[in-house]
């Protein structure tokens, strides 16, 4: 079953102590918009898995990211959100795990639950559930008589 979260608003997500997000509903609409991202496009074949993860990271986050607390500059002042600011907050890696645990990997365990139907049953199937217990071991073969 697909559970929908009808909330079309942004929320707030807290990556770390003191540092909050504002992000946009993660839609169709905005994954989409990201594979227009020049960094995605600019990907060679030959980048590591984990190079894509953060380069996809920073292009969902600039454009899901809606406002911030806790983001400041060198002296301490808070700073304004930007494609660049976004993009040195997710270098810093316990705040990258947390944008992907708690904003990416929402997504994609919606991914993961729309086809969570079992298997029919009545055929051959991985899936079917046991009608009748296991026996302990073979029965032995009848004897004629």
């Amino acid at each position: 079953m697909i559970r929908l979260n009808l909330t079309v608003g942004p929320q707030w997500l807290e990556l770390a102590p003191g540092l909050h997000l504002q992000v946009a509903p993660l839609t169709t609409a905005l994954m989409v918009s990201v594979r227009a991202d020049p960094a995605i496009e600019e990907l060679t074949d030959n980048a590591s898995q984990e190079e894509m993860a953060l380069i996809m990271a920073k292009a969902v986050a600039r454009r899901a990211v809606l406002d911030w607390e806790g983001v400041g500059d060198d002296a301490g002042d808070a700073i304004p959100v930007s494609p660049e600011g976004i993009d040195a907050l997710l270098n810093i890696w316990p705040v990258f795990e947390a944008f992907q645990t708690q904003y990416v990997a929402r997504g994609l365990m919606l991914d993961a639950e729309k086809n969570v139907s079992a298997p029919s049953p009545t055929g051959p199937s991985a899936g079917a559930i046991d009608t009748a217990p296991h026996v302990p071991a073979p029965a032995r073969t009848a004897q004629r008589g």
